[in-house]
């Protein structure tokens, strides 16, 4: 760590409980952004090639309580 990285901790260290909190969540925010985008992105593309599926027929779509009734089946 560098010296200028630890002096800022130092002092950020000496703050409320509360103002660390949000700082943390900020940061942590910060570092999850890029990542966010990704996901979202892979999300967006799923969602579009799933649609192609079901419009195109290779795909059946069952309704939701039927799928979790088989699924809770399957767990007894």
């Amino acid at each position: 760590m560098s010296a200028t990285v630890e002096k800022i901790a130092l002092e950020l260290l000496g703050l409320p409980t509360k103002s660390r909190a949000l700082l943390a969540e900020k940061l942590i925010e910060s570092l999850d952004e890029k990542q966010d985008k990704n996901v979202e992105s892979l999300w967006i593309k799923e969602a579009r090639r799933r649609s192609k599926e079901i419009k195109s027929g290779k795909v059946k779509c069952k309704p939701a309580k039927d799928v979790l009734r088989e699924a809770r089946l399957k767990l007894k």
